[in-house]
């Protein structure tokens, strides 16, 4: 896992009741892509009933009604699907921190567990894209003139996005610093260097590829 490169992960979004499962919140869609060698190979999206009413303000802000939500699978049945499409694969998501919450929430309830690591696209772009005006995921797709695949706030268009906008700046750092292949705990690393010593930080990648 630890030598998986950047560009072959799975990127995830969730649409949720609230803020944190702490505070009884719980998922109501998941949308995800598969990505191998930056290309979008396959996609998993599924709404799910999360045992009562959702409110007016997430209504609005998601577009997902309570009326939409009738019928559909509990979380617990949506997540142990969830759990054979991430398996193996490490992960992105945009403000991970958020959606790695829901998701170990959720899958523990489900009786399944997700092994693989996580990085956090709105961190690393704030080290590529930090001339941004924020890091909102809709603000760096046009600033990264990236092509919108659907609504925002709706899962699988939130995952193609932030897939999208991870391979731009993967596709950035290899055209600026020279580094043909780049690995997933890399960018993990980027994530966490501040922010003022990005340049040194991709340019030395760039020399140690120079130099093997």
């Amino acid at each position: 896992m630890q030598r998986m490169l950047a560009d072959s992960v799975v990127v995830l979004d969730f649409e949720t009741t609230g803020l944190s499962p702490h505070y009884g919140d719980r998922a109501i869609e998941i949308g995800a892509v598969l990505v191998e060698h930056g290309v979008i190979v396959d996609r998993f999206q599924k709404l799910m009933n999360p045992g009562f009413r959702i409110s007016p303000f997430i209504e609005s802000y998601t577009g997902i009604t309570n009326e939409m939500l009738k019928g559909q699978p509990c979380c617990e049945v949506v997540m142990a699907d969830f759990s054979e499409f991430i398996a193996g694969h490490n992960i992105v998501a945009h403000n991970a921190s958020f959606d790695r919450r829901f998701l170990d929430y959720e899958l523990k309830r489900a009786k399944r567990v997700y092994q693989g690591a996580c990085c956090c696209s709105l961190l690393v772009s704030r080290r590529i894209y930090q001339d941004s005006p924020n890091h909102k995921l809709q603000t760096l797709v046009t600033h990264a003139g990236i092509p919108e695949t659907g609504v925002f706030h709706r899962a699988l268009a939130d995952a193609e996005m932030t897939a999208l906008l991870w391979m731009s700046m993967i596709e950035r750092i290899r055209r600026q610093y020279g580094v043909e292949m780049i690995t997933f705990d890399q960018l993990s690393e980027l994530s966490r260097v501040d922010k003022i010593y990005t340049h040194r930080y991709l340019t030395s990648l760039g020399k140690n590829k120079r130099d093997e």
